[in-house]
């Protein structure tokens, strides 16, 4: 074990070196680039003592490899972990914020050198350990916040705007000021590059770091971003009040979606040459759910004239009734049911009582606990919604700042994610490439991979578990940008399918030898139609 982590040093200097630390760590927001050269490192315990602006260290402990059990209140969950230095704080960027974070430091011999903020999910106020606990394996330097808050209601945010804004974006950016002179101080230098993976809210965080705080990150990992949080919360509302009545009664029993998505296969999935139960590219599906039309009452194996049209709408996704103008994705064919149960149009958009997130309008947006769903203006109350949460939104596609230093973005996208359509991601990327110059320009800092068959960060019926992190850092290292990525369809611990993911606009096309269950028998290519 490295000396470091179990906290033993044998030195009787401690006290004069720690001034040494305070100062650097105090003016590490304004004088950094001074600083570059390597300090002599602390042990765990020293970091203790360690002064950061707004920061206060709550802890830091030697914890020898092994088990790691997760604080109270995480479930019966424990982790087994190399031996590292637990750093815990909070940051305070304002009088009313108080973002709790942690920071992971692997031993000297085990750490690549390299920093890591990871990302949250949905609006629960807790610390990513699982996703740390990734990182540090992999050896980096680790980095994860609550975001501001505990808990996952809305009811935070009422009445405290900051805590909001710490939620929307503040918090990763809080943390990662303070982690990277916590990493010098410990391991004596600091990190030669840092990197953010966040998938959901992690995504829509990870956009958030691009757009606002360009020099947090050398590379930035951004899976199904959440990223236009409003128009996404409003399609949930729109999709939720296509499948339900007036009254909130559902029009359809969760099991007609496994129909649905079987007669959505078995239309679109041989629509790129290979019938693997996977549906390549959901814009090239042309199935229209009138072919499940019932014509002799409503059974199970078929839609009703009401449930065809709420299909109908769910697919489309909103549009402003007066003006006719698309206010977000719809949700794509193949995302209806993948039968894994990780996804699927019943977890979102079906199933709840009432319409998904309505917390956003009710209490961030009109502030009104009992406001009415019904009483939604797709003219009046999306606009004064979007101007009231522009805190929260990261749809800025001007990544300028992030790409003259020289930063690198690599996102990815499931098409059969239910949660978020990966259609309002590569609308988003689109809008990159026209505000950055044109494609080429582009993917010299940005490149989007679209997953066929994956559902909402992983799961689904197509191969969905590739190494993102791993090539960004490639790319932001040797400048080598990826052109594609090979992905693993693996079923209890088996791999069953490789396919490359390519850069889109670009798919996989079947070269017509070999295995269609190897990628090696796969090509990118740009679609002709």
């Amino acid at each position: 074990m490295n000396h470091r982590a179990s906290g033993t040093r044998g030195r009787s200097d401690t006290a004069a070196r720690l001034p040494r630390l305070a100062v650097v760590s105090c003016l590490w927001s304004c004088l950094c680039v001074l600083a570059v050269g390597p300090v002599e490192a602390a042990s765990c315990e020293e970091l203790r003592s360690l002064q950061l602006p707004d920061v206060r260290i709550v802890s830091a402990d030697a914890r020898a490899s092994g088990p790691f059990a997760l604080p109270a209140g995480r479930g019966d969950v424990t982790l087994t972990l190399p031996a590292f230095c637990r750093v815990v704080a909070v940051a305070t960027p304002t009088p009313d914020s108080e973002i709790r974070f942690e920071v992971w430091l692997p031993s000297a011999d085990d750490w690549n050198g390299r920093l890591l903020g990871v990302g949250n999910g949905g609006y629960t106020g807790a610390i990513g350990y699982p996703a740390l606990a990734d990182g540090l394996r992999g050896g980096y330097a680790s980095v994860g916040s609550d975001t501001g808050h505990r808990g996952s209601d809305l009811v935070f945010g009422v009445g405290h705007p900051e805590k909001i804004a710490d939620w929307g974006h503040r918090a990763v950016h809080a943390m990662t000021e303070a982690a990277k002179p916590i990493v010098r101080a410990y391991h004596g230098r600091f990190a030669h590059h840092a990197y953010f993976s966040g998938c959901s809210t992690g995504g829509h965080q990870a956009l958030s770091e691009a757009q606002r705080y360009p020099d947090d990150y050398d590379g930035i990992l951004a899976g199904a971003p959440g990223h236009n949080r409003t128009r996404l919360n409003a399609g949930f509302l729109w999709s939720w009040m296509a499948l339900h009545d007036v009254d909130g009664a559902a029009l359809m029993p969760p099991e007609k979606l496994s129909t649905l998505a079987a007669a959505v296969m078995a239309s679109c999935d041989a629509v790129d040459g290979v019938a693997d139960g996977v549906i390549d590219n959901p814009g090239r599906c042309r199935f229209d759910p009138a072919a499940l039309r019932c014509t002799g009452g409503d059974q199970a194996d078929c839609l009703t004239d009401t449930q065809v049209e709420a299909v109908r709408k769910v697919y489309a996704g909103p549009r402003n009734p007066r003006t006719g103008e698309r206010v977000f994705a719809g949700w794509s064919p193949g995302s209806e049911s993948l039968g894994d149960g990780r996804g699927g149009w019943a977890g979102y958009l079906l199933r709840p009582p009432e319409p998904m997130r309505l917390g956003y309008w009710a209490r961030w947006v009109f502030g009104d606990p009992h406001w009415d769903w019904r009483t939604f203006d797709w003219d009046r109350d999306l606009d004064y919604a979007q101007r009231r949460m522009e805190t929260v939104d990261a749809t800025d596609p001007d990544l300028g700042a992030f790409r003259r230093r020289g930063g690198k973005l690599l996102l990815y996208a499931g098409w059969a994610d239910a949660v978020v359509p990966a259609s309002d991601t590569t609308a988003y990327y689109e809008a990159v490439q026209q505000a950055s110059g044109g494609p080429d320009t582009t993917a010299t800092f940005a490149r989007l991979f679209t997953v066929p068959g994956m559902g909402h960060c992983g799961g689904g019926p197509g191969p969905g578990t590739f190494d993102g992190l791993g090539a960004l850092a490639r790319w932001v290292e040797t400048g080598a940008g990826p052109d594609r990525l090979i992905a693993s369809k693996v079923v209890n611990g088996v791999v069953e399918r490789t396919r490359p993911l390519c850069p889109y606009p670009q798919v996989a096309r079947y070269t017509g030898g070999g295995s269609t269950d190897e990628a090696e028998n796969f090509r990118c290519v740009v679609p002709a139609d």
